[in-house]
C-alpha cells in the first residue's frame, strides 16, 4: 500500500511469436563469402568493424536474410538497420495477420493478433525510420525522427509504465504514447532552432510495467531497462552529445543508468518522476545536467517518494533537497501533459535538446535552474 497509493493495476495480454529466438539461432549459423558474422551479442566496435568491410549488397542481403537480428544490431550502419526492420516488421505482420484467422486461439487472442499486424503495418509505412524492432512478447521498437546519422544533438524520448507495441502510437491521446512525445518534441526543436542538427528518437526498447502496481513501484524492469538504455547511447552513431528525457516509470530507468551512461549524455531530464532510485543528484553519480520538472496537477505528486525494502523510487526528483535543475511546466495540467505545445515543459525541453541553456525557463521565476552553465554550453 505504501507505494501504491493512487495507483491501480492494468494488465495486457502478452501476444507475439517466437520469430526473433529463430532470427538469432539463424544468425548464429550463418555465413558470409565463407566468413562467420559476428555474434548478436557483440560489442558495438566488432559489428561496426565488420558492417565497415563489406559493400552495399553485402549489407543489403544480411539486412534482407536476417531482419530481426541485423535491426537489432548495435554498431550497424542505420541505414542498413532502418531496411531490416523494415522487412522484419513485414514479416512478423504476415504472421499475426495468420493468427488473427486461427480458430484455435481465443477471440482475445485474435483480436490482438489483428491489432498487432494493423501496428506492424503502420509502422513500415514508407518513410518511417525504425531504429529496432523485436515483436516478441510486448515488444520493443524505437523510431527516428530527423537525420540520425548527421545530427549534432540527439534527443531520446524515455517513456513509462503501459509501453509495448500496441501503445508505441495513438490516435487517440497521441501524446501519450512515445511516437507522440517524440513528434512534439521534435517539432519543437525544429521551431526553436530550425537550423540546428537535431534528430528524436522515440524508444520502446524495454519490457515496462504494465499499468501501476507492483512491478511499477519495484526497479526490477528498470535496471533490465537501464541496460537496455546504456546500450542505445553507446551505439549511436558520430559524435552527437545526447539528451535523456525520461517521463514517468521512464525516470526510474534514466535514474538507474545514470551511473554508467556514456560522456556523451549530457543531459537528463525527468517529468512527472516517481522518483530515480537515488536520494539526491550526487547519488545519480552522473556528470551530466539533471533537470526535473512536475506540473502541479500531476497526480504523481501523491505517490510516496521513499524506497522501503524495493518498494518505491527513493526522493522527489524536484525537492530543493535533490539538487535538480527545475524547469516550469506551466499548462502542462497533468501527468501526461509535459509535451503538449504551449506548455513550458515541451519548450524547456527543445531549448534543452537544441543547446539553448540560456532561455531555458526555470520553475523558481528566476535563472537558478540556468546557473553553473558555462558559455559555451550556452545558446
Amino acid at each position: 500500500m505504501l507505494a501504491t497509493t493512487g495507483w491501480t493495476a492494468v494488465h495486457r495480454p502478452q501476444g507475439g511469436t517466437p520469430l526473433r529466438a529463430a532470427a538469432l539461432d539463424a544468425w548464429s549459423k550463418a555465413l558470409l563469402n565463407g566468413r562467420p558474422v559476428p555474434p548478436a551479442d557483440a560489442p558495438v566496435r566488432t559489428v561496426a568493424r565488420f558492417f565497415a568491410g563489406l559493400d552495399g549488397a553485402q549489407r543489403a542481403r544480411l539486412a534482407d536474410g536476417y531482419p530481426l537480428v541485423v535491426g537489432n544490431l548495435d554498431g550497424a550502419p542505420v541505414a542498413t538497420r532502418y531496411r531490416a526492420n523494415q522487412r522484419g516488421l513485414e514479416k512478423a505482420r504476415l504472421v499475426e495477420e495468420v493468427r488473427s484467422r486461427d480458430v484455435a486461439l481465443t477471440p482475445a487472442d485474435r483480436a490482438e493478433a489483428t491489432r498487432r499486424a494493423h501496428r506492424f503495418a503502420s509502422l513500415a509505412e514508407p518513410g518511417r525510420q525504425i531504429l529496432a524492432f523485436d515483436p516478441t512478447g510486448g515488444g520493443r521498437v524505437a523510431e527516428v525522427f530527423g537525420d540520425l546519422v548527421g545530427a549534432e544533438r540527439v534527443s531520446v524520448i524515455v517513456p513509462g509504465v503501459d509501453t509495448d507495441l500496441l501503445t508505441f502510437e495513438r490516435t487517440q491521446r497521441r501524446l501519450t504514447s512515445p511516437v507522440g512525445m517524440a513528434e512534439a518534441l521534435y517539432g519543437a526543436e525544429r521551431a526553436a532552432a530550425p537550423n540546428s542538427r537535431t534528430a528524436v528518437i522515440a524508444w520502446a526498447g524495454y519490457t515496462a510495467p504494465t499499468g501501476v502496481g507492483m512491478d511499477a513501484a519495484t526497479g526490477r524492469m528498470a535496471f533490465d531497462g537501464a541496460v537496455r538504455l546504456k546500450a542505445l547511447t553507446v551505439s549511436l552513431p558520430g559524435n552527437s552529445s545526447v539528451a535523456l528525457f525520461c517521463h514517468s516509470y521512464g525516470s526510474v530507468v534514466c535514474g538507474v543508468a545514470a551511473r554508467e551512461l556514456p560522456k556523451r549524455v549530457t543531459d537528463v531530464v525527468v517529468a512527472g518522476s516517481p522518483g530515480m532510485r537515488a536520494q539526491n543528484v550526487a547519488g545519480l553519480r552522473t556528470s551530466a545536467r539533471v533537470w526535473a520538472t512536475r506540473d502541479e496537477g500531476d497526480w504523481i505528486a501523491d505517490v510516496p517518494h521513499l524506497e522501503v525494502g524495493g518498494l518505491g523510487h527513493g526522493a522527489d526528483p524536484v525537492s530543493p533537497d535533490f539538487g535538480a535543475r527545475l524547469l516550469s511546466s506551466a499548462r502542462a495540467r497533468s501527468h501526461t501533459g509535459y509535451f503538449a505545445p504551449g506548455t513550458d515543459s515541451v519548450a524547456n525541453f527543445a531549448k534543452i535538446g537544441t543547446g539553448a541553456f540560456g532561455s531555458v525557463v526555470c520553475a523558481t521565476g528566476d535563472d537558478a535552474c540556468r546557473r553553473g552553465i558555462s558559455g559555451s554550453e550556452r545558446d
